[in-house]
Order: structure tokens, then sequence, then C-alpha cells
């Protein structure tokens, strides 16, 4: 079920300027999917990932075609609704609030029981996916992507296995990536990797909400883990 292209309906709803465009947003999902919260999940993830990528390009002062690439590779965009989500886009750089009110509204709007929502850790891992793809995440996109993170409410070692993932690290940053502190022994260590496993494993991402379109990236963050574990193995007998 490609849910990014219930965002049609959405976007054409949305005013002509920016001013407003947080708080149409909201109302607008509220109305189209009130009576279905996974389906309001899923759209919420697919609004934060463009909303937030635009803050993201805003922040940091480039949009580099390698960052537009990856954008696209997150969300598989048919011919006839491209101009609908790099409408979304614009309208979210151009909107005079800023990325602390999205991340906060995004955050609130996933969950809206006020739990914790595995989905915001999904989003933090595409925005990264975007910021590396120039080959380096800037300064100023990390500062980004720690505040947003701390908006999401994540602990600072979700941040790091984040991070991790990738940016490249020194000898600890496979233990971070597991979500380890590093010295762990091998039990431990392959309990936790068969925990990751399980949590990324695709019929998980869909029931948590994240659209088929970012399985790509799931993937890429198996290949993540596996060769952290893969390291970690190296100096533990496993």
């Amino acid at each position: 079920m490609q849910i990014v292209w219930s965002l049609g309906a959405l976007v054409r709803a949305l005013p002509a300027q920016g001013m407003q465009t947080l708080e149409a947003l909201l109302d607008r999902i509220h109305a189209l999917f009130d009576s279905d919260r996974q389906k309001r999940q899923q759209v919420a993830f697919s609004v934060a990932m463009i909303a937030l990528s635009a803050k993201m390009a805003k922040a940091d002062g480039v949009v580099s075609q390698a960052e537009i690439a990856a954008f696209q590779q997150i969300f598989s965009i048919p011919p006839d609704e491209m101009r609908n989500v790099f409408r979304l886009y614009d309208l979210a750089r151009q909107d005079v609030a800023g990325y602390e009110a999205y991340a906060a509204k995004m955050a609130a709007l996933c969950d809206d029981d006020g739990q914790s929502c595995e989905l915001l850790a999904d989003v933090l891992d595409g925005l990264f996916h975007i910021a590396k793809a120039d080959g380096m995440v800037h300064p100023r996109e990390l500062d980004f992507l720690r505040q947003i993170a701390g908006i999401f409410g994540l602990a600072d070692e979700q941040f790091a296995a984040i991070r991790y993932r990738h940016v490249a690290v020194g000898k600890d940053g496979p233990y971070a990536v597991l979500g380890l502190d590093p010295g762990e022994g091998a039990e431990r260590v392959r309990a936790r990797y068969l925990e990751l496993v399980k949590e990324n494993h695709p019929d998980r991402l869909a029931a948590r909400g994240v659209p088929d379109e970012f399985m790509a990236i799931g993937i890429e963050r198996m290949k993540a883990i596996n060769a952290a574990y893969a390291s970690v193995a190296k100096g533990a007998a496993l």
C-alpha cells in the first residue's frame, strides 16, 4: 500500500501560500483519516519526511542533486503526483513556522495518546539518509537532526545508534549501532542483534505505519546492523 499517494487530496487542500501550512496540514490529516489511526500515522510519516527534509534543506542552505535523489529513493513518486509532493516540500520550506514546531506537531500527531512512537525514529533515519547523500552530514545538518531527535523524545543512545548507521565513526561505533556499551559479552551481543533483526523485519515496519516506499531504507538499516554485528564479532567469541 503506497500511503504516500493519499497525500494528493491533502496537498490540493492546502493554502496557496505557506503562512498557515502547518496548521492546515494537521487539520486536513485529522479530517481525512480521523477514523483510521494506522493510516493517519502512515500519512503523518510521509508528511513529516517531506516537511522536515524541506526544513533541513533550509537550515543547511543548500539542496544538492544527491539529496533530491535520496529523497526520491524514499518516495518513488509517480509522475502525476510529483507536483503535489514538491508543492508540499516548497510550502513547508517557505512556512514561517520553524522546524521545531513541525517536529513537535508531527510527534503529537504520530501518537495522539502521548506514548512513544517508533515511527519517529524511522523519520529521523530517513532524514539522515537524505543528509548524507552528498557524501557527508554537515555540522548544521547534524545539529538540526540532534534537535529533531530531542523534540521527538528519542534517548541519546537512540540518536547515537541512528547517527552511527550513517556516519563513519571510530571503534566504538559498531557497539552504538547495536545499542550496546563497548565490551559487552558475546551472549548479550548476539541477543541484541537478534532483537534488532526482529524489530526491523518488513512486517514489523509495516505494522507501525512505515509506507512501502521506506522499505528500501529499512534494507540499508539492516546492512548497517549486520556490518556492526560482524565488526563486534571479530573481538568477541560469537
